[in-house]
């Protein structure tokens, strides 16, 4: 298991190396912040000054070089945007607005999604799996920035104690939370239902049946356990989604978390900032696959045998 943890974790670190020097690329492929945040009547004399202070006279590979280097203190520089802050202190600021949302559609995601699912699949052709599956199709066809301002003519409007943006009282994060969970409650019912269908259609669930044990052990005890390997890597991706802002419904509902300033910061090319922006969110996915990884490997040995073998 060691060995497996090791490779997976040199895996995570190219990872994210790569993505820091395709977001250090591709940032500057956008123009020279100068021209967005710099005063039109700036003298060339300031301006050169400015472009010293921030590093941008610098060439690009001195560039890349420094933000490495810096990025390996945890530096990421002041933010262009806001002079007066670090990228990383703003990041900080605006993270625990996103985490508490993306824990609250997390938690929506599990209680909805995986009930939904084993309900679909035990009891398949019914009303409550129709009811399901259609739930699910919803789920996943539907446009996020439409499902947002749908709720908010719908619900938010009429019903004046559901703000429309903002964080205020526990009732801000309703409809954020439910639009940010939609789709993976739509993917997670669906991947327990597929999962769980060809799980209970196995010879060992049947034997446990012959055996008399109950319906109830035998999908609890027998069937969700080996039916949940496959979900769990999908809700990896989910969670990490979650936990790190999703852009659009952030932008919708001005809610004050890490993919509004990503908006933000890419608008007025804010380097420091969408560089570190894009370093975080590379190291919570490379993180997060890396326990799921470990999680599967647990719960179905044969993943690290396969790749203590193929090492």
């Amino acid at each position: 298991m060691a060995r497996y943890v090791l490779i997976n974790s040199v895996r995570g670190v190219l990872t994210i190396l790569a993505v820091s020097f395709i977001v250090f690329s591709l940032a500057r492929l956008t123009g020279d912040p100068l021209d967005v945040l710099a005063p039109v009547d700036m003298s060339r004399e300031d301006e050169q000054a400015l472009r010293e202070q921030w590093g941008l006279d610098k060439s690009l590979p001195e560039q890349y070089r420094s933000f490495i280097a810096n990025a390996l203190r945890g530096d990421f520089g002041p933010s262009f945007l806001y002079p007066t802050e670090t990228a990383g202190g703003i990041i900080a600021d605006r993270l625990p607005a996103s985490i508490r949302l993306g824990m609250v559609a997390t938690l929506l995601v599990v209680t909805i999604g995986i009930p939904l699912g084993i309900l679909s699949a035990v009891k398949r052709g019914s009303p409550a799996d129709r009811i399901a599956k259609g739930l699910a199709l919803f789920g996943q066809s539907v446009p996020e920035f439409w499902l947002a301002i749908m709720l908010i003519w719908l619900i938010a409007v009429p019903w004046k104690f559901i703000p429309t943006s903002g964080i205020g009282s526990w009732s801000s994060y309703i409809l954020p939370s439910f639009v940010i969970a939609i789709f993976g409650i739509a993917a997670l019912l669906r991947l327990f239902r597929s999962a769980m269908l060809e799980t209970l259609g196995s010879e060992y669930i049947k034997l446990a049946r012959l055996k008399g044990v109950s319906e109830f052990w035998v999908i609890m005890k027998h069937a969700l356990k080996p039916a949940s390997i496959g979900p769990l890597t999908f809700f990896g991706g989910v969670a990490v989604r979650m936990l790190t802002g999703a852009t659009v419904v952030e932008i919708v509902f001005s809610w004050p978390g890490v993919g509004f300033l990503a908006f933000e910061a890419a608008n007025a090319r804010d380097f420091p900032v969408v560089q570190a922006l894009a370093l975080f969110t590379a190291t919570v996915i490379v993180v997060m696959n890396l326990l799921v990884d470990v999680t599967y490997a647990y719960l179905d040995p044969r993943v690290r045998l396969g790749q203590r073998s193929l090492a």
